[in-house]
């Protein structure tokens, strides 16, 4: 059987949340909310995989998230326990995920990411503006 998830990039892309680089303020709030769910105790944790946001809307090339790899123990992930049991993330993707590291700083939880990103949305820099308009170029299900 083919996993429909893809393992992580081998860098988190350039508008990574939780990349330290990224300017804040590039997400919706409710996105940046996300990231701090996956640093509770694993029972705690959300069932759903945390998904790269640059990959196509129509789900055909699914891949996770690889600042989302890259900042968490994904060993204590309950949503990588469960995609395997599933049937939606093979043995091999599961493996890259565990191993994944980074090649660029990331923050150190879904919480430092999160408060940094949403600390930005109410005034978004120009470089935040940048990053926007290229995601809405790239997403187009997304809505300005």
């Amino acid at each position: 059987m083919s996993s429909s998830l893809r393992p992580p990039a081998p860098r988190p892309c350039e508008s990574c949340p939780y990349r330290r680089d990224v300017p804040a303020g590039v997400w919706a709030d409710e996105e940046y909310a996300k990231l701090a769910r996956y640093d509770a105790d694993t029972p705690y944790q959300p069932t759903g995989t945390f998904q790269c946001h640059q990959t196509d809307a129509d789900g055909h090339s699914r891949r996770i998230c690889a600042g989302w790899a890259g900042c968490h123990e994904g060993e204590d992930l309950l949503a990588l326990r469960l995609a395997v049991l599933g049937g939606s993330m093979d043995p091999a993707t599961y493996r890259a995920v565990v191993e994944y590291e980074s090649p660029v700083p990331l923050f150190p939880s879904g919480s430092a990411a999160a408060a940094h990103g949403a600390a930005g949305i109410p005034t978004p820099s120009d470089d935040a503006r940048r990053v926007i308009n290229k995601i809405s170029r790239t997403r187009g299900d997304l809505v300005q």
